[in-house]
């Protein structure tokens, strides 16, 4: 049986300096740890990962291919997070163009490109099928908290970790398509949070998340591979200082790796 007592005294620790953590692990050999797991939190931008695999499961479907084109509007320059906001209307880019934007550098102008184009409903629809029974993709990518009378976007940590797990066990979507969206996080730009702790160069292990930022709210979800598997977790910190946040998440992530060896 593992022993998590090192990662839950991690956590405890975190939440002495007033931060509310959710967490969510699933180790390579599937025992699992959660601390609030169950708990609502705000997703930011791991709502993202639920986006690309609906994505894919359409590609699978044949209603969709990396390859089709989408030329830059100008309602599709989003506020928040990204570069494209930058760019001018009628630059070409294809599908998988977007899809690498989003979740690398998680543009929320190609965020929200994907979403009219899979349809918010039925981005929704996916995650009930593959049991994310309390998480939600209820607005578009705006870069703020919502106002009044807006919907929010919710996580629950657990079901993130599962969502992680379902890319590995080929559940998600077809094999090859998982295997992309693996590849998906593995392009991940920010190394300040799970990969925090991790090694330099030829000695760093694959890894791969998305993160998620709002005021308030630091978020990363994704994987460490070890030589039994992959480790998976899913840490949401409710949170003042973003920096502050990062280096929690990099705490929890090097106590989880430590526990699972």
């Amino acid at each position: 049986m593992t022993d998590w007592t090192g990662l839950a005294a991690t956590i405890a620790a975190a939440e002495s300096s007033g931060c509310k953590l959710g967490v969510s692990v699933i180790a390579p050999d599937g025992s699992r740890y959660a601390h609030n797991g169950d708990r609502r939190f705000v997703a930011a931008s791991t709502v993202k990962i639920a986006i690309m695999v609906e994505l894919f499961r359409r590609i699978d479907a044949g209603r969709d291919s990396l390859d089709q084109i989408h030329v830059l509007r100008p309602q599709d320059r989003a506020t928040g997070g990204g570069v494209v906001k930058e760019l001018h209307p009628g630059i070409a880019f294809t599908v998988g163009d977007l899809c690498y934007l989003m979740m690398a550098i998680s543009d929320n102008s190609t965020t929200n490109i994907l979403i009219e184009r899979v349809g918010m409903a039925e981005i929704n629809a996916t995650m009930q099928r593959l049991g994310m029974k309390n998480s939600l993709l209820g607005r578009p990518m705006r870069g703020r908290p919502p106002l009044p009378g807006e919907s929010e976007n919710w996580a629950v940590p657990t079901e993130y970790a599962d969502l992680i797990a379902a890319l590995f066990t080929n559940q998600a979507a077809s094999p090859p398509s998982c295997a992309a969206m693996i590849g998906q996080l593995e392009k991940q730009t920010t190394d300040r949070r799970i990969a925090r702790h991790l090694p330099a160069g030829e000695a760093r292990p694959r890894w791969g998340s998305k993160t998620g930022s709002l005021p308030g709210v630091v978020n990363d979800v994704g994987f460490i591979m070890t030589a039994n598997g992959p480790l998976i977790l899913s840490i949401y910190v409710e949170i003042a200082d973003p920096p502050e946040g990062e280096a929690v998440i990099g705490d929890v992530a090097r106590a989880a790796l430590a526990t699972v060896g």
